[in-house]
């Protein structure tokens, strides 16, 4: 394979990845929305939201929509909040960026 070959199917994968984050971003806002606007307690509702999200954190949009429904979750229930802030911190953070979330 030439390195032109393997620059454009990297490019392909990355125009297919930003294209996957945006898709990702507008399903979860509404549903991060109405949680928040709802005041929402079910829990299996803001986790199972919270499992989809991580998936997408390293898109800082998605990213802020996983930290803005961690925020609120914090009240319901401290202890798991603080499980997907670990989760993200083990499958997102690196050295450089440690204690930002």
């Amino acid at each position: 394979m030439s390195y032109d070959t393997l620059q454009k199917s990297v490019g392909a994968l990355a125009e297919e990845l930003q294209g996957m984050h945006a898709l990702a971003l507008a399903q979860y806002t509404p549903v991060v929305e109405s949680i928040i606007a709802t005041c929402c307690r079910d829990v299996r509702q803001i986790e199972q939201t919270l499992d989809g999200l991580l998936d997408f954190c390293c898109y800082d949009p998605a990213l802020q929509l996983y930290r803005r429904l961690c925020r609120y979750y914090y009240d319901i229930d401290p202890a798991a909040t603080a499980d997907y802030i670990n989760a993200y911190r083990e499958l997102w953070d690196s050295e450089e960026t440690e204690g930002e979330v």
